[in-house]
């Protein structure tokens, strides 16, 4: 499609873009009314939402608009899953310039369709508006089933903690692209496109999850998030965590210690909970960690926790994880 969104117009943009949307079960009314209708079987609707605008969170010199409709909808529908829940829905709130090619808001509706297809949820609808830069706000709904959510609050001293999916790859991803390269592109397209094991979090609830997340931020400040809801500490075993032979290579050749990615990088979206200890847990989580604690030190202040989170029974003292108030202004979400 040649021409600008602008030379489109609001309501043929919203044709376009309504146009890609393709049927999904629990989506019993789409766009085209004044609200959409989802279905709700267990009575209860779990819910989220996230904002990415442009220059913060993607720069479309390194992502297509497909790949900015993936990372977007995938970072929603990940949180769906950490709650142990099914992902059924999502809404997409678009802010876009007038003179930007109008392919790309339909690009990044095709993105945000097949990530919510593979997560085994449908659009339901959304809102375009002006804007002086590209805004991608999704909200993102899902079903229980009957369970009660997993929280960050119930992990119990004696808990292990496990984890499943990639950790790390798209912060190294995000270094190979800061430097100017495009290779390897297998930690590339992690960064552009994660790939969250959405199936896990609902399996986790099932079996017998005590406190669940996604890894958005980074290991060691999810966990953290867990640790201080659920008033306990978490230690992480180095030793139990996978950096992959090419991620140390890329480390390597930029002067980073690739655990530092590990175990701070976040936007892998990975699933990690807590379970108790004589859980049997599938091959494809890894345990990683133990819930232990909290035990009080004195000091010139008087009585004070110990660290939430610790790495080998240390703390983890190198900055990481991601803060959106406290990081630098710059290019990316990380």
């Amino acid at each position: 499609m040649k021409g600008s969104v602008g030379e489109l117009g609001e309501f043929g943009l919203i044709r376009e873009l309504t146009s890609r949307i393709t049927s999904a079960p629990a989506v019993r009314l789409g766009p085209g009314d004044d609200a959409a209708v989802v279905a709700a079987p267990d009575r209860r609707v779990v819910a989220t939402t996230d904002v990415l605008v442009e220059g913060r969170h993607f720069r479309r010199d390194w992502s297509t608009a497909y790949d900015v409709g993936r990372k977007a909808a995938a970072q929603n529908l990940a949180d769906i899953a950490a709650m142990g829940a099914v992902p059924t829905a999502v809404l997409l709130g678009l802010a876009v310039p007038a003179e930007l090619p109008a392919t790309w808001p339909i690009e990044l509706m095709d993105g945000i369709r097949d990530e919510s297809e593979a997560a085994g949820a449908g659009v339901a609808g959304g809102d375009v508006v002006r804007g002086e830069s590209v805004t991608v706000s999704i909200t993102a709904l899902g079903d229980l089933r009957g369970r009660e959510p997993v929280t960050r609050s119930g992990a119990r001293t004696g808990d292990i903690v496990a984890v499943t999916g990639w950790l790390g790859w798209s912060a190294a991803g995000f270094a190979v692209l800061s430097r100017g390269f495009r290779s390897p592109r297998a930690f590339v397209e992690a960064h552009r496109r994660p790939e969250p094991p959405y199936a896990a979090g609902p399996a986790g609830a099932a079996l017998g999850a005590t406190a669940m997340t996604d890894v958005s931020d980074g290991l060691v400040a999810d966990l953290g998030h867990i640790a201080r809801a659920s008033k306990v500490r978490i230690d992480i075993r180095s030793a139990a965590l996978d950096v992959p032979a090419q991620m140390s290579d890329i480390g390597q050749a930029v002067g980073v210690d690739p655990l530092h990615w590990v175990l701070t990088g976040g936007e892998d979206h990975a699933i990690v909970a807590t379970f108790p200890p004589e859980t049997k847990l599938p091959a494809r989580w890894r345990v990683i960690g133990e819930v232990l604690p909290t035990r009080l030190r004195g000091g010139p202040g008087g009585p004070a926790a110990l660290p939430r989170v610790t790495v080998d029974g240390a703390v983890w003292d190198k900055a990481g994880g991601w803060e959106h108030f406290a990081a630098p202004e710059g290019g990316d979400r990380r």
